[in-house]
């Protein structure tokens, strides 16, 4: 009888995938009709954590798999390494303030920045020129004055920056929507730093997008996110839905996920150059 267990299981976890893919898109389609705002933050956990349980269960899914392939007329299957169930993890009936700093997997992270384009740093050096002509490893000043004339120092919500103009607008527009909609994750908010003019870190030709005062990083109360490992916060998940309809990528998606990083897109570079805004 326990040879059929991981089978039934398998069968099981299809069944369930499916049914929460149906109430996340509902909620995303509710999310989407409202523009953002009539979400609370307890609604917004829910997506999040729905989100997670299907991560969860594809982990967990793709194990039972492999574990069947393995099993052979006797049955007895012990519980494999990694497939806990490594879901959204709630300390309380409605923890949210906590909940926004906790580690969540990145749910289809190679399409969290699907219809943008990245900008390369080539793209930047030909429309924008270099921001300067000595770069190292280190931030140093913009010497570029086509650029330098279009930094501001400035507070845009929870946070100050120092960035173009254009960029300074927008995210003054993402964190009014997001002060808005959820009140508790805004208050959370915080930055890693913006303007850092510097080649990308092991590089010693490609020009940081950083150098150009259109990128930031941010993070939750505080609480800096490792490097590459598919993992983030889930208040940064919840953020990159605000700066992706506004125009922005995430570095989330990047071959090495760094999902602190969030960049102006190519395409709305393309948009402030056709109104002059640079």
């Amino acid at each position: 009888m326990l040879r059929f267990v991981p089978a039934i299981i398998i069968a099981t976890a299809l069944l369930l995938v499916p049914v929460i893919w149906v109430g996340l898109d509902h909620l995303l389609a509710q999310d989407e009709y409202q523009g953002g705002a009539g979400i609370d933050s307890g609604a917004r956990i829910e997506i999040e954590r729905l989100r997670q349980q299907v991560e969860s269960l594809n982990t967990r899914l793709d194990g039972l798999e492999r574990e069947l392939a393995r099993v052979g007329t006797s049955g007895a299957m012990a519980p494999q390494p990694g497939t806990e169930d490594q879901g959204f993890r709630q300390s309380g009936p409605n923890d949210i303030v906590d909940a926004y700093a906790q580690l969540v997997f990145i749910a289809d992270r190679r399409n969290v920045n699907s219809g943008m384009s990245v900008l390369t740093s080539s793209y930047l050096v030909e429309k924008l020129g270099r921001p300067r002509e000595d770069l190292s490893d280190n931030c140093q000043s913009i010497t570029n004055e086509r650029l330098a004339d279009q930094l501001v120092l400035e507070e845009v919500g929870p946070i100050r920056v120092k960035m173009l103009k254009p960029a300074a607008e927008s995210l003054r527009t993402v964190f009014e929507k997001i002060r808005r909609a959820d009140p508790d994750l805004y208050a959370k908010i915080n930055t890693s730093g913006s303007l850092c003019t510097r080649l990308v870190r092991g590089s010693s030709t490609s020009i940081s997008n950083h150098s150009y005062g259109m990128a930031l990083d941010l993070n939750i109360d505080g609480h800096l996110d490792n490097l590459a490992d598919g993992k983030t916060q889930l208040g940064l998940t919840i953020l990159a839905d605000f700066f992706r309809a506004e125009g922005w990528v995430w570095g989330a998606g990047f071959g090495r996920e760094d999902s602190m990083h969030f960049e102006v897109s190519r395409e709305m570079l393309d948009e402030w150059l056709e109104a002059g805004l640079l």
